[in-house]
């Protein structure tokens, strides 16, 4: 059965890239790469690079050239007029990219890992990394955590498709958009909504996710699972605590749960239009955005994600946003709610920051029941 067959919704770009190679293919690509210059990459180009390699990151097909790169930082655009809000590229250093131009082939090492793929080098390229953060993340301030990882990375890039033999720590749990598209189908679910997360199942996101199971045939649960900052709790623990979440208050044939092993950029508004494109590859057809979405600290206003859709033609964009307002729960109204349905003031809810939270498990204080269900609670505080 073809994709179109199954009533999914079409790859972004028309087609899912496969950039993998295995067998004698896979076998003269690794004996080459033993003799090739070493791109050693970082925990984030290591997840990129499995992400592009499997079509997750259709219709990317490699790291970005200096043409894609510049209307992606500056236009939010790919060349070919498809929108797309991150730059994906490879940074390495000025030793390296002097040696290398078109035509060359460089070996992709994943940290402290024999080479996993290859390049084939279209592009090298010097980039300002000050512009960039200030493009992408609206802010030069080292303090944001996507702003400082692209200040500290070097500044020179290479552009150019690749070739994959092995996933650089593709977890067990997670779903290529091969395979999900062939879940889906499966479970006879043809409108699928994806949600996104990296904090660990709370009430405030338990509600929102059934009022999209009111609307949809099935929810994608996809929490990123790849490189985030030090503070955030640990993906095995968040991974679990969704484990309990939908074995105690979820019907288990409407949802699938599957790590997403993306890295987290923070990088707000346009990090949430990536993360709407990247699920469509995946075969969702609607995609959760509420408060904040991919924030961090104050340097997002709490709807800035969900305006910069605007900008974009939905039909180009193709995956519907679902908007959400901010989930609490009321004392008053004794129940779950947002500001759409709830008169009451900020006294009556109960929200806690994710600093809040992690302060309470560090001094083994378990979360209020209005704000984490027990068995999570207990798991998290046991966890912590």
């Amino acid at each position: 059965m073809s994709i179109m067959d199954a009533g999914l919704i079409e790859p972004y770009g028309g087609r899912l890239v496969d950039c993998r190679v295995s067998g004698i293919a896979a076998e003269r690509l690794r004996r080459e790469a033993r003799h090739l210059p070493r791109a050693e990459l970082s925990p984030v180009e290591a997840a990129d690079l499995a992400l592009i390699a499997c079509g997750a990151y259709s219709p990317l097909d490699g790291f970005m050239g200096r043409e894609a790169y510049g209307e992606v930082v500056q236009r939010m655009y790919l060349p070919s007029g498809l929108p797309w809000t991150l730059p994906v590229v490879l940074r390495v250093g000025r030793e390296l990219a002097a040696r290398l131009q078109a035509g060359d082939m460089v070996a992709l090492c994943p940290p402290e890992q024999d080479p996993v793929g290859v390049l084939f080098v279209d592009d090298v390229f010097p980039i300002d990394p000050q512009r960039e953060a200030r493009e992408v993340f609206g802010t030069d301030s080292p303090a944001h955590p996507g702003v400082a990882a692209v200040l500290g990375a070097p500044e020179w890039c290479l552009g150019g498709p690749v070739r994959v033999w092995a996933a650089p720590d593709w977890p067990a749990t997670a779903l290529t958009p091969q395979e999900s598209r062939a879940a889906f189908p499966q479970r006879g679910w043809q409108r699928v909504a994806a949600f996104q997360t990296r904090n660990p199942a709370h009430r405030a996101h338990e509600h929102l996710q059934k009022c999209v199971l009111e609307v949809v045939d099935g929810m994608l649960l996809h929490p990123l699972v790849g490189p985030t900052r030090s503070e955030d709790l640990p993906a095995p623990v968040r991974w679990r605590a969704y484990e309990i979440l939908i074995h105690y208050y979820f019907p288990p044939e409407r949802v699938l749960l599957a790590a997403f092993p993306g890295a987290m950029r923070y990088g707000g508004p346009r990090e949430a239009v990536f993360h709407a494109l990247v699920r469509r590859n995946f075969g969702c057809t609607h995609f959760v955005v509420g408060r904040d979405h991919a924030g961090v600290g104050s340097f997002y206003g709490p709807y800035d994600a969900q305006r910069l859709f605007d900008r974009f033609d939905p039909n180009v964009i193709g995956i519907e946003v679902l908007r959400f307002d901010a989930a609490f729960y009321c004392r008053r109204c004794g129940g779950m709610a947002t500001l759409r349905s709830c008169p009451h003031g900020r006294a009556e809810r109960v929200v806690l920051s994710g600093t809040e939270v992690r302060r309470r498990l560090r001094d083994g204080e378990t979360l209020p029941e209005e704000f984490a269900r027990p068995e999570i609670a207990n798991f998290l505080l046991r966890a912590g």
